[in-house]
């Protein structure tokens, strides 16, 4: 005997709870997918920008605000170059660490919500950095600015890559980093000046009210995200994401590409001082800070990087930037003051333009969880910083400036070979 069949009527009007939500999370992705991407030339575009301008430039103020100040470091405390750049190298290397942690924690509660809270922290902190008197308690400040910090400088790019249309990510991210550069500018020409004239207490104190202003015009601009898609916290998902990473062909060699021009970057203006200060030169400490307006180059040449993308591709850009660089830091061995400007603007135009290609390219291979790469990348990028910003100290102290030039150079030759690898691997896009 048969079974009847069921009439429509008499079908189950509920589906079991694991098909329920499967249905849910799917309904959900392709409403995001469907949602309109932020193009160049839209009043949102400009909001994007200037929010995101804004944090880049105040993160890179309170990061760098003690390099050009750390030979008066040196004076007032009695300490080393090397011990001096540590101000400096423990907020890298804090900010690194805490990359792993704020990236994948972006990935679950958001991006605005992170990067907000990040900013307000960083420039409350830099407020209570210059009243400290002990140089250990102005290490723990700095160590807590970097931490604070790793929520501004991962999640920004992540933020970029998923709310910008991909035609125009390169040019987006490369404005977001021209904010970086001036921001490392602003920073040093503050604090160096203002030193000169007051004391580098007064010119922390200033930093960090100009930081909490960027934060409040941050929390006011920044449009609410609209294609993020939460992501579990869970350890287990975290590894594997991870191992997906590594993995890849291409984001390995970025991260190690981080590594490399960052060491570099933060080594050359980490001891420029000492040498500029010294003999034959004797420049003031204003002068010195005043020096930091080679960064205005990276504010041309990191946006024009992202645009040449698109027209001779990722590789050969960065390849050529990278070659920018090593000329640039090889005529700052020459004497004349004027030879070393010229070396300075050449190299930061080729760090910002090499930066501005690799973060871009991590956007573009990471194939899910985004947020982790970019930490990962920037984690490998500040690692860079405090390791080879604190060993250029040694070369400073036992071979002088020829020693920092060589030591530079060394680490950006692996640079170029490490981009020739990436130059001749096939193009990938995220999914």
């Amino acid at each position: 005997m048969t079974t009847p069949l069921r009439s429509a009527a008499s079908l189950p009007l509920t589906l079991p709870a694991n098909e329920d939500a499967t249905i849910a999370s799917k309904t959900k992705r392709s409403t995001l997918n469907k949602l309109p991407y932020i193009e160049r030339g839209t009043p949102q575009f400009m909001r994007v920008t200037l929010a995101l301008f804004s944090a880049g430039l105040a993160t890179f103020a309170l990061l760098y605000c003690v390099q050009p100040i750390l030979p008066v470091l040196s004076q007032d405390f009695g300490i080393s170059p090397a011990e001096s750049s540590l101000s400096l190298s423990f907020s890298t290397g804090l900010l690194a660490v805490g990359l792993m942690f704020t990236g994948p924690l972006s990935d679950a509660i958001g991006r605005k919500s992170v990067m907000v809270v990040a900013l307000f922290l960083a420039a409350i902190c830099t407020l209570i950095c210059s009243f400290m008197t002990s140089w250990h308690g102005i290490l723990l400040m700095r160590a807590l600015i970097g931490l604070s910090l790793s929520g501004v400088a991962a999640v920004g790019m992540t933020y970029l890559s998923e709310e910008i249309h991909p035609s125009f990510v390169a040019l987006s991210m490369g404005l977001y980093i021209s904010g970086n550069s001036i921001g490392g500018m602003s920073g040093r020409l503050i604090s160096g000046v203002l030193t000169d004239f007051f004391s580098w207490r007064i010119s922390l104190a200033v930093i960090g009210v100009f930081a909490l202003a960027a934060a409040c015009m941050f929390w006011r601009i920044l449009p609410a995200s609209k294609h993020f898609r939460a992501s579990s916290l869970r350890p287990h998902t975290l590894l594997v994401n991870f191992k997906l990473h590594w993995h890849d062909k291409g984001l390995p060699l970025l991260f190690a590409e981080g590594f490399l021009l960052m060491g570099s970057f933060v080594t050359l203006f980490n001891y420029i001082g000492y040498r500029l200060l010294s003999d034959p030169y004797h420049l003031s400490q204003a002068v010195v800070g005043f020096l930091s307006v080679v960064y205005l180059t990276g504010s041309y040449s990191s946006p024009k990087a992202g645009a040449l993308t698109s027209r001779f591709g990722r590789g050969p850009v960065l390849l050529v930037s990278i070659v920018i660089m090593l000329f640039g830091v090889l005529i700052t061995a020459l004497a004349p003051i004027t030879i070393i400007f010229i070396g300075m603007m050449l190299f930061t135009t080729g760090f910002f333009a090499a930066h501005s290609v690799a973060s871009s390219w991590i956007g573009r291979r990471a194939r899910r969880a985004k947020g982790q790469a970019s930490s990962l990348y920037l984690f490998c990028y500040y690692v860079g910083s405090s390791i080879a910003g604190t060993l250029g100290g040694v070369f400073w102290h036992s071979f002088g400036w020829s020693g920092v030039v060589a030591f530079i150079s060394l680490m950006l030759l692996i640079a170029l070979l490490v981009g020739y690898r990436l130059k001749k691997l096939p193009e990938a896009t995220s999914i």
